[in-house]
């Protein structure tokens, strides 16, 4: 098998031309034995026609290995079959797989058939399949699947009015750290006759029910979180079998087909996903298999499914969540491209949420990438003008691409590239022009900066100059720093997960008065004063921060109370 390997990466950079006139050939006219030794021939061959081969050079391949399923060697026969679905396969070579799998009697091979006919299987192979109970039930389910997909396509119905399920609960997921915006969404939706009740906040969860029948539309008016899973229920095993068939139970539950129905046009199909625990491809195959035996009307499909079933787990065991899956979000339609490094953008819709409105905002975005800071700020409402800057012209053009999809009335948006640091340079930036600057900065991780600390403190002096008092600074800190001009005083600090890494969602007010003059540019922040545990390790100083959050001046609660 190492020597397999070994032969096929080496073969894999060879061209069309030396695979077929040197590689192929070379096989042709080998010994039996020969051919064994070099069969990794045949699996580059699938994979360097699929990428950069010609139709004609395609056709010649597929009679090729359509001649290898008659090989006397099982080994070579499953290494055809493997490749075939790469190049595509027809109707044709469907039949020779179907004759193969009526006469082999190598429950190996029979396994390798089921694997190439998931990929091209269609009618014929749901007829052979489906006439012998048991023979090759994941194909069975893939091949009704592939089918369905394309002779009844699948939507979410949006509109579709859901009865009131008092038992529901529904998970408002988002990025551990901003459950708190999440929730402060909610509740003021529900202040409005929002459908919902909230049930408990948790780490990266907001919990809810329904007090009414209620639409997807009505969830997706909320803009901070992530996803949204309907809890199916929560499986707690004594072993592998018992979890198998409480999974695939909580899968074909009447709750799931009540939901599913109701907000499904055309098939309904599902993909399986165990959060964060990688592929887990046999845990998946069984848990499929057995919802498939259950109740053959919901699909498993990995390709194009629009709902997931996530398994998460809990303290409590396994909690099966049924997600609809958008491409794209619907309350991202004006999302027409991005750059790398983008914000998440439920994380700019919390962003500009906490920045909260004081009468006609002029929002400055001085990382703008995309624009997603400023289209979010601007969707609240309140906005007079916006501005944009950004060191790449694509992301210029991109961003104003997608302020222009937005369709934001009224609003206008300058957008300039250049470097934040000479934004006096633009007409509307000069010191005491704007009232809120917002923006997800480059935080080191995707994006090189050859100087962080640097680019952070000409942050905090180009802010502390461009804000009017009463203004606002909302941005994402991943460093340990605080203004060194005092006029910029701290509102707001949450430890937030930002994909793998922890930041500071900040807020920093300006202050009136003296301790508001303007600084000049090159003035230097300084690093944030030690906690009252200092000593401890990071994760500890993480737990603080944190704890900051929750101690907030209460003119920051937006007439709340956040306790």
């Amino acid at each position: 098998m190492k020597a397999d390997k070994e032969l096929y990466r080496e073969l894999r950079g060879l061209t069309c031309d030396q695979l077929w006139n040197d590689e192929v050939a070379r096989f042709n006219r080998a010994t039996p034995k020969e051919r064994m030794d070099r069969v990794a021939v045949i699996r580059a061959v699938g994979v360097v026609f699929a990428g950069r081969g010609t139709a004609e050079q395609r056709i010649a391949v597929r009679a090729w290995l359509r001649g290898l399923l008659q090989d006397p060697a099982e080994k070579i026969r499953r290494y055809a079959m493997a490749a075939l679905p790469k190049i595509g396969a027809g109707e044709g070579e469907e039949k020779e797989l179907l004759s193969l799998l009526q006469t082999t009697t190598v429950e190996r091979e029979k396994k390798f058939l089921g694997r190439a006919l998931d990929k091209i299987g269609g009618a014929a192979t749901l007829d052979v399949v489906a006439s012998v109970p048991g023979l090759l039930p994941q194909t069975e389910q893939k091949v009704r699947a592939s089918l369905a997909r394309k002779e009844q396509p699948s939507a979410i119905r949006m509109d579709q009015v859901f009865p009131c399920v008092p038992e529901l609960r529904i998970h408002l997921r988002c990025r551990r750290g901003l459950e708190g915006i999440v929730r402060d969404e909610l509740q003021d939706y529900i202040a409005k006759r929002g459908p919902f009740r909230l049930l408990e906040v948790q780490p990266g969860v907001v919990a809810v029910a329904p007090i009414a029948p209620f639409s997807l539309t009505q969830i997706y008016v909320l803009r901070c979180f992530a996803t949204v899973g309907f809890v199916l229920g929560t499986v707690r095993p004594a072993g592998d079998a018992e979890a198998v068939e409480g999974l695939a139970a909580a899968l074909t539950s009447p709750l799931s087909r009540q939901l599913l129905t109701a907000f499904t046009e055309g098939s309904i199909r599902y993909r399986l996903d165990f959060i964060g625990k990688g592929h887990q491809r046999g845990a998946v195959r069984d848990v499929v298999n057995r919802a498939y035996a259950l109740c053959p009307e919901i699909l498993n499909d990995a390709r194009s499914a629009p709902w997931a079933m996530d398994v998460y787990e809990t303290g409590s065991g396994q909690a099966v969540e049924l997600r609809p899956k958008f491409a794209p979000d619907p309350r991202l339609g004006y999302r027409l491209d991005d750059v790398d490094a983008a914000s998440h953008p439920p994380l700019a819709a919390c962003m500009a949420r906490l920045a909260g409105r004081k009468g006609a905002e002029l929002v400055w975005d001085p990382f703008c990438g995309s624009g997603l800071e400023l289209i979010e700020s601007a969707l609240l409402g309140g906005v007079k003008q916006l501005f944009g800057t950004d060191i790449s012209p694509e992301a210029i053009a991109i961003a104003q691409a997608n302020v222009a999809a937005a369709q934001l009335k009224d609003v206008p948006a300058k957008l300039v590239c250049c470097d934040f640091r000479r934004h006096a340079q633009i007409d509307g930036l000069g010191p005491a022009s704007v009232t809120l600057v917002i923006t997800n900065p480059p935080l080191g991780r995707r994006v090189r900066v050859p100087d962080m600390r640097g680019l952070f403190a000409d942050l905090f002096s180009v802010a502390a100059n461009v804000l009017k008092p009463g203004g606002r600074l909302v941005f994402a800190n991943p460093l340990k720093l605080e203004p060194s001009d005092p006029s910029l005083k701290l509102q707001y600090r949450e430890v937030i997960d930002l994909g793998g890494f922890d930041c500071r969602l900040e807020m920093y007010e300006k202050l009136a008065g003296p301790a508001a003059r303007p600084m000049p540019p090159a003035a230097r922040a300084t690093t944030v004063k030690r906690s009252p545990e200092a000593g401890r390790d990071d994760r500890d100083k993480a737990r603080w921060f944190s704890g900051m959050s929750r101690t907030r001046p209460p003119a920051q609660r937006h007439g709340r109370d956040r306790a």
